[in-house]
């Protein structure tokens, strides 16, 4: 055999070995993701930690993804990790921290409703200011609208947010024909591929952004446009009908002073405190 023969031979060893492990790690992403948009797939164990107060959070790694659907869809990279709430915030909780409980539809482990944006953010900046809290380094905050989707999705697009098809949507979710007109405890229906529960139905769930169109092309931690109205709120409730499961979700645009038995929260700490 001659040295280009040899040569040609070398190099296209390289580029097997080359493919194979690209396709090694597409395999190992896939497999952490649930790319496989045809099941359900079980919950990621992300890492897990609580509060002082017993609210636990889930350490979703930075990541991209597509956000939004149809002509909508872009790009969004969320390039730090942060912690989520593994639940909507319970009555229990918002009264622990606020010393009220304004929710309608009563249940200690309901998520909290009846509270407007503006409720949800002074929760978070009193829920910093626990002594313990404090002492911690933990600062608390609304999710930002690409992190919530982010969340909800599991870090990939998929037809339905919970995986399989719309006729699972009762295994995880509370909505228009199993709720009963009422929310429910936190919890009691199946996670979402990362482990978080309630992320379809029970109640919306305000965001940390204003509400405007999603912007065009690639961008790296947004956080919505500069100044507005109205707030989103994403999630649904359990008045929403079944059709609204499909696709990432409907965006709802409230007023920061709306307050509803369809509208709770969940909460984000950075594990920088920041």
């Amino acid at each position: 055999m001659s040295v280009t023969c040899f040569v040609n031979l070398f190099l296209a060893i390289g580029v097997i070995v080359h493919i194979l492990k690209l396709v090694a790690v597409c395999v190992a992403v896939c497999s952490i993701c649930g790319c496989d948009q045809g099941q359900a797939k079980s919950p990621t164990k992300l890492p897990e930690s609580a509060n002082s107060i017993g609210m636990k959070f889930k350490l979703v790694p930075a990541g991209t993804f597509m956000m939004g659907e149809g002509d909508e869809a872009h790009q969004a990279i969320l390039s730090k990790p942060f912690k989520m709430g593994v639940h909507e915030v319970t009555q229990a909780q918002f009264e622990k921290v606020m010393g009220v409980n304004p929710s309608g539809f009563r249940g200690a482990d309901n998520p909290v409703e009846k509270v407007s944006w503006n409720d949800a953010v002074q929760f978070c900046r009193k829920l910093s200011e626990l002594p313990s809290e404090k002492a911690a380094g933990h600062v608390y905050r609304l999710p930002t609208e690409a992190e919530w989707e982010y969340a909800c999705c599991a870090g990939v697009a998929m037809r339905y947010r919970f995986g399989g098809s719309l006729s699972g949507i009762s295994d995880y979710a509370w909505y228009e024909k199993n709720s009963g007109e009422t929310t429910h405890p936190v919890g009691r229906k199946k996670p979402n591929a990362w482990g978080f529960y309630d992320m379809c139905g029970n109640v919306w769930e305000w965001c940390q952004d204003f509400h405007g169109p999603y912007p065009t092309g690639s961008v790296t931690d947004p956080h919505g446009p500069a100044s507005g109205r109205f707030r989103v709120s994403r999630g649904n409730g359990w008045y929403s009908p079944e059709k609204i499961f499909v696709g990432p979700g409907d965006r709802s645009n409230c007023d920061p002073t709306l307050r509803d038995d369809g509208s709770g929260f969940r909460v984000v700490l950075n594990p920088s405190g920041k």
